[in-house]
């Protein structure tokens, strides 16, 4: 599937679309392979996001017929014999994978064609995706010899388990969207003329959420991923204590009660009727 063509002027541009920062990698012709630099633009476009008060969600996408084929390996190779310089290109890629974590803003992937290796880890540090017909999953490192450096080996297996992750990794096997979605690797499917517009939908269905729910949401669930049971509780606690005790929770509140549609300021997930599907 390809977007809307656009004019490449970087290799990730960015835009906004009503209230949805789109975050496009735009080298279709490497297969949108990643440098250092696209991680940087990925880094600082979440950062421009998160400080436009218009903005309640982000959807990170590609032009082109492939979402992302992995590394540039250029850039991996010409670092490597400096051990320093090394270590400090792949923690910058750690850090930008775990500021779309972090981010108070939704994060939403939309995968068309190759999600591979360093694609693979990108897609799986989003909060939510969608996955065109024609799109296929897989980690090639073992089949070169080389070892994943953005989060895989943690990101993957804490989705899809340790034995599905594990075997998708020692054989370096692609996956095609249905075995994805059965695995829990993306949440959507579209066929790929719909890619886009329906990851579109879903951002802007988003936006008639409490933000601050929202974000509160997110980060219950990440952090508490890693915390025992009890202290995932305690954590859901204190948030539910800030976002219910809200102004926007309590205009929900008030609308759920009196049956009206939720406006985007107050709405918090309470609905009267079934919720939007993307």
């Amino acid at each position: 599937m390809t977007l809307p063509s656009k004019p490449c002027q970087k290799e990730v541009n960015v835009e906004r679309n009503g209230s949805t920062g789109i975050i496009r990698l735009s080298r279709p012709a490497a297969n949108n392979a990643l440098t250092y630099e696209s991680k940087r633009l990925i880094g600082q476009s979440i950062a421009h996001f998160e400080s436009d008060a218009k903005v309640r969600a982000i959807l990170l996408c590609a032009d082109g017929p492939n979402f992302c084929a992995g590394a540039d390996l250029n850039a991996l190779e010409s670092r490597l014999d400096d051990a320093v310089e090394f270590d400090q290109y792949l923690r910058f890629g750690l850090e930008v994978y775990g500021r779309i974590g972090t981010s108070r803003l939704p994060v939403v992937v939309a995968v068309q064609g190759l999600c591979l290796a360093g694609g693979l880890e990108l897609m799986l540090a989003g909060d939510v995706a969608f996955a065109s017909e024609d799109a296929r999953f897989g980690d090639q490192h073992a089949r070169f010899g080389l070892f994943p450096g953005g989060g895989g080996t943690q990101r993957l297996a804490r989705i899809i388990g340790q034995r599905r992750a594990l075997d998708l990794m020692f054989s370096a096997r692609w996956i095609d969207a249905p075995t994805a979605l059965a695995w829990g690797m993306v949440n959507y499917i579209s066929p790929p003329g719909d890619l886009w517009q329906q990851a579109l939908d879903y951002c802007n269905m988003l936006a008639q959420r409490n933000p601050g729910g929202i974000a509160q949401m997110k980060r219950t669930v990440r952090l508490g991923a890693d915390l025992p049971l009890q202290g995932a509780l305690e954590l859901e606690l204190s948030a539910a204590s800030e976002v219910l005790r809200s102004k926007g929770a309590r205009d929900g509140i008030a609308e759920f009660k009196a049956r009206r549609k939720p406006t985007n300021s107050s709405s918090h997930g309470l609905s009267i009727d079934q919720p939007p599907s993307p």
